[in-house]
């Protein structure tokens, strides 16, 4: 089956979801037709001239961008102007382009868990917590031969307990229930009590996603009235943020950790400030512009910050607090998204029966130079 835009974009609503992008930012949908179908999406870091045209070449109907392409209000839309003529490309190419930004990088799985897993620290968790899980329980009573149908609907919107998904309780008993005129009972006659074997689900979920869930739910459930119990609960979900921090696998001088970023990022050449013997266990990372993280970064300990866009005024305060920092650049600390995104997509769409060829832009460069 060939997906709509809108399907696309809700799968990246589970990967990275919109809700989670700082205010200040542009996410989702920024040119195209919601109702479009796709058979040929192209994932980019940029929303560039070379991304756009790639992508036009290959007779992609979508674009996936981290970046956003309109990330400021627009007064005018100018074909002659740089900005208006990527969007004019893109309508005339019925080309539609979405970004996952800042929610990608808040997001497990997104932007700073991928760049720590090429760094080769392990056990990262969020730098600076943006985002708490509020969690509520759902309770619901289900006809038996209908468990699994009903807790497959809701798992999509389960919340985790540690590192386990998909949990829940289920206690089996008797329940009663007694038809109106008017009823369209699944099982039963009007105006005759019925007792019905059933079970009863208790499920975690985020509370963000309690309508969701509650519509998924009666779309699967087999009575007219699912019977559903909601409880606030006082213990959180899963803490999402902006950047991470962990250990490296070994410990390393800044100088060999330097190197081996080098050659794993295949830049040409990397700023650090710090002295290059210095031991290195505890790793701050943010991928793109994470410098203003650098005062958390040292009041939880690490050793080195690896970020982009480092300033001169950051490297001196770096200095001062006593923490290394590695300029790996913006667009070289951002690049594993592309790749990472892809994967993600190709297994959430064959989980759908969704059918799209997934590419990955190859002409996008670094803009900076090095002699």
């Amino acid at each position: 089956m060939k997906p709509r835009v809108l399907d696309i974009i809700e799968i990246i609503d589970t990967i990275a979801p919109f809700r989670l992008a700082e205010e200040w930012d542009n996410v989702g949908l920024q040119v195209g037709d919601p109702a479009a179908p796709v058979s040929r999406i192209m994932v980019s870091l940029d929303p560039g001239g070379e991304a756009i045209e790639a992508a036009v070449a290959a007779q992609c109907q979508l674009l996936l961008t981290h970046h956003p392409l309109i990330f400021r209000p627009l007064q005018t839309i100018n074909f002659a102007d740089p900005s208006g003529a990527l969007i004019g490309k893109a309508l005339r190419s019925s080309l539609n382009i979405v970004s996952l930004h800042t929610n990608f990088d808040i997001a497990e799985g997104g932007v700073n868990d991928l760049l720590a897993a090429r760094l080769g620290v392990v056990s990262a968790v969020p730098l600076s917590v943006t985002d708490v899980e509020v969690l509520v329980k759902l309770a619901v009573f289900v006809p038996k031969g209908y468990e699994e149908t009903v807790s497959q609907a809701l798992f999509r919107f389960s919340g985790n307990l540690g590192n386990y998904s998909e949990c829940s309780f289920r206690v089996e008993g008797q329940g009663t229930f007694t038809p109106h005129e008017g009823a369209a009972p699944f099982i039963g006659s009007i105006g005759k009590r019925e007792y019905a074997e059933e079970t009863r689900i208790e499920v975690l979920l985020r509370k963000a996603d309690v309508e969701a869930a509650l519509a998924e739910l009666r779309s699967v459930h087999p009575y007219e009235e699912p019977a559903v119990d909601l409880y606030p609960l006082l213990n959180n979900g899963a803490r999402k943020g902006l950047g991470r921090i962990g250990m490296l696998k070994e410990p390393l001088s800044l100088e060999q950790f330097v190197a081996r970023i080098k050659e794993e990022f295949a830049v040409e050449g990397l700023r650090f400030v710090g002295d290059g013997s210095r031991m290195l266990g505890r790793v701050a990372l943010c991928g793109g512009s994470g410098s203003s993280l650098l005062r958390e970064a040292h009041s939880q300990g690490a050793d080195v910050l690896v970020t982009g866009d480092v300033k001169y005024h950051d490297a001196h305060e770096a200095l001062a607090l006593g923490v290394a920092l590695v300029d790996l650049g913006h667009f070289a600390s951002e690049l594993p998204m592309v790749e990472g995104l892809v994967s993600r997509l190709k297994s959430e769409l064959r989980a759908r029966d969704f059918v799209a060829e997934l590419m990955v832009c190859t002409g996008e460069k670094d803009p900076f130079r090095y002699r």
